[in-house]
């Protein structure tokens, strides 16, 4: 039998139709879960989590190629994933480039263009 008690309950009402928001480990941009890409350490490389259920820790990233060039330069891979020493990020390259590719320049909100909650910057008229 579980017993749940009232505050974890109201803690649940409370976050009842917002998704979890996660921090991009390259901009430190707050967003939700589903504009950002899970990334894990696989046997000494990054590896892209798209299904979101690979094993381990993981750490959270804008999809686009600049987010994943400021995350290498501040090596925060290791530090946010918690291994010693470098990792191959060349995998997670070619998918940001692929990403990139698909989507075209401009056509995604990327993380500059979003406001905290992750909704795109609307202009008025």
């Amino acid at each position: 039998m579980v017993v749940r008690s009232s505050r974890s309950d109201a803690v649940r009402a409370k976050h009842r139709g917002h998704p979890p928001v996660r921090t991009c480990v390259g901009c430190k941009k707050r967003a939700p879960v589903g504009e950002l890409l899970r990334v894990v350490a696989k046997d000494g490389r990054l590896v892209a989590d798209t299904r979101r259920r690979l094993p381990g820790r993981g750490a959270w990233l804008h999809p686009g190629p600049e987010c994943l060039a400021k995350a290498e330069r501040r090596r925060a891979f290791p530090r946010a994933l918690r291994v010693a020493g470098p990792l191959d990020a060349a995998e997670l390259r070619d998918h940001a480039g692929q990403v990139a590719g698909r989507h075209g320049q401009g056509s995604v909100p990327g993380p500059e263009e979003t406001k905290e909650a992750g909704r795109p910057v609307m202009s008025q008229p």
